[in-house]
Order: structure tokens, then sequence, then C-alpha cells
């Protein structure tokens, strides 16, 4: 188990891209403080081999709860997909859990509302 730092970049436009890279079973994604931006879509890509990425969200930095989309459903990538987040907490990160996922990629474009 690793914790993968985030690759924050500028993406215009008051926009911002947060990448979480290689990342395999039992990882969990650098905190990133993002709340900035209240407009978030995650996009999960590669080899999942069975494991789950999930997005989580927490305004301490320390307890993390899963977040959800716009529907209600957790935000959870057992494939390749892509979803809009309704939260918008001060910290988030992803964590994977089980499966034997050799190479996932996170990224989370997050947009200002001005």
């Amino acid at each position: 188990m690793a914790t993968i730092p985030g690759v924050y970049q500028e993406a215009g436009k008051g926009s911002v891209k947060v990448t979480w890279t290689a990342i395999t079973e039992n990882d969990t994604g650098g905190v990133q403080q993002v709340h900035r931006y209240p407009d978030k879509t995650i996009q999960a890509t590669g080899t999942f081999g069975g494991a789950t990425v999930t997005l989580q969200g927490s305004n301490d930095g320390t307890n993390f709860t899963d977040m959800v989309d716009p529907q209600g459903n957790t935000i959870a990538f057992a494939s390749a997909g892509i979803e809009q987040v309704l939260e918008n907490p001060e910290y988030v990160r992803i964590a994977v859990s089980g499966g034997a996922a050799t190479s996932i990629n996170v990224s989370m474009l997050c947009r200002s509302s001005a």
C-alpha cells in the first residue's frame, strides 16, 4: 500500500486538473485541496483487475468518507468511467481496494463557478 501523490496543474479558464497515475491495489491518492473549485468531474482508466477506486472527501483532512454523484450514488469505479461530483469538501483523495489492479490512472477536472 502506497500513497500516490496527485499532480496538480492549471487547466485554463479557472480550472485545475489533479492526476493520480500508476495506482495499484490498496493504494491511496495524496490528499488535494480543491474546495475553491466546486464543479468537479472525475475519470478513471486502466487495468482494474477487480479493484475498486473510490473518491473520498473530508473537511478536517483526517476523517474521509465516500463521495457521491448528483444521483446520490457512491463514486466508485470497478472499470473505466467518468462521473460528476456532488459534494465540495475541503480535501479530496482516492482510495483503491480489493482486486489485483496493475495500473489505474485517475484524473479530476475542477472548475471554479466564476
